[in-house]
């Protein structure tokens, strides 16, 4: 009899246990899957680009209160430097540094003055562009922005004096990068200058005004680097 009471009592016990194991088991929180952490992209937002610079300026001006009068400029190739930050994938401003020389020459009415003189010219352009990402290494984007471009070393050759004023205009640009691969590539560039700074100038003695429409078109190639 004890023998039986105590058998039962076993396996009461043993019941109880598994019971209870079962139930922790039920309870017991289940662990949520660890998130993959993001992608990271292995390239830099900085990126640079050196190229050859065409040059070519609108042969249009004026000085004011002589009729018929025009100008013209020289044109020039350059190498330039710009610096590119991405914000996005997409979005990124760029900011282009070069300098170039040119003459200025009299036309129509004021021809025979030949070549009024010469300046130098510093024109840094900063532009906010859209890069479109769906074509595989061939990557073109657009762009607009502002210009500020600064005149010195001026130097009077038939006129007496001239002093061409710093000015701002605005800046449209198209272009592409061919990536060879994530850091090196290709890249052609087509940039539309709106420029029409005032002058002042001194031919015989007499003190005259104008304005030079510039407007130049800056026409590049080059090697680009993202780091």
């Amino acid at each position: 009899m004890w023998t039986r009471r105590i058998g039962a009592l076993a396996a009461t016990t043993a019941f109880l246990l598994i019971g209870q194991a079962a139930y922790a088991a039920d309870v017991s929180p289940v662990a949520e899957p660890t998130p993959e952490a993001p992608a990271v992209s292995a390239l830099s937002p900085w990126q640079i680009r050196v190229r050859g610079l065409g040059v070519i300026t609108n042969d249009e001006g004026k000085v004011n209160g002589v009729p018929g009068s025009d100008l013209s400029y020289s044109d020039s190739v350059i190498p330039e430097l710009d610096i590119t930050y991405y914000f996005t994938d997409n979005i990124a401003a760029e900011l282009i540094l070069g300098t170039t020389r040119a003459n200025v020459y009299g036309e129509g009415s004021i021809d025979g003055l030949g070549k009024i003189g010469s300046t130098w010219l510093l024109p840094p352009t900063l532009t906010l562009q859209y890069h479109f990402t769906d074509f595989g290494a061939f990557k073109p984007y657009v762009g607009a922005g502002i210009n500020y471009t600064m005149f010195y070393s001026q130097d009077a050759k038939s006129a007496d004096d001239l002093d061409i004023k710093n000015t701002f205009g605005a800046a449209v640009q198209v272009g592409f990068d061919y990536m060879v691969n994530d850091h090196w590539g290709l890249n052609f560039d087509v940039k539309k200058i709106f420029l029409k700074p005032d002058f002042d100038v001194t031919v015989g003695g007499t003190d005259l005004k104008g304005s030079a429409k510039l407007d130049p078109w800056l026409i590049g190639a080059g090697v680009t680097y993202r780091f």
